[in-house]
């Protein structure tokens, strides 16, 4: 069992197909936690699939909505396991919240595996008409800063099966002295 503070939030980051949610729902289960997914208080709280937002507010809306979501996400007094949207580490405001009240766990994946994951991007507005290994390989890039920022703890993904990951993730937070 893992060491993990009981009062500080388990915040996993990454690219979009790096397994924040299916990860974390396995670590939540395992550490006996709720499981929040930052993408589905935003859905819940706007009535609208991400997409939709997306198309009616643009990616200024919908990012302004998952601040206020992982906000209240991470004021919560009940210690959680929570999946944050891949650009949620863009905005400053929001790193800061992850830092201070959880451990960040970035799940890093190549270009090439996340495409894999994530097949012709239904569903994923940031991949709607562009070729998934382009976008994915442009996005790990610009992002990287920010993940490394965020982020106490590195953990691959490549190739490994969801069990193996969370299994990983919990042993990184356990060594992670925060």
């Amino acid at each position: 069992m893992t060491e993990l503070a009981p009062r500080r939030h388990l915040v996993l980051v990454g690219l979009m197909g790096a397994g924040k949610t299916t990860v974390g729902e396995r670590c939540a289960a395992d550490l006996g936690r709720p499981f929040v997914d930052t993408d589905a208080l935003v859905e819940a709280a706007a009535a609208q699939r991400v997409h939709e937002i997306f198309a009616r507010e643009g990616e200024a809306g919908f990012r302004k909505r998952e601040r206020v979501a992982l906000a209240d996400a991470c004021a919560s007094v009940e210690p959680l396991v929570i999946a944050c949207g891949g650009g949620a580490v863009l905005d400053a405001r929001n790193r800061a919240a992850m830092r201070g009240t959880g451990i960040v766990v970035w799940l890093r994946a190549a270009p090439a595996e996340l495409a894999a994951r994530v097949g012709d991007g239904d569903g994923r507005p940031l991949l709607a008409g562009r070729s998934p290994i382009d976008t994915l390989r442009r996005l790990a890039e610009l992002r990287a800063p920010a993940y490394e920022a965020a982020a106490h703890v590195v953990v691959d993904t490549d190739g490994l099966a969801v069990e193996a990951v969370a299994r990983r993730v919990l042993e990184e937070v356990d060594r992670c002295a925060v």
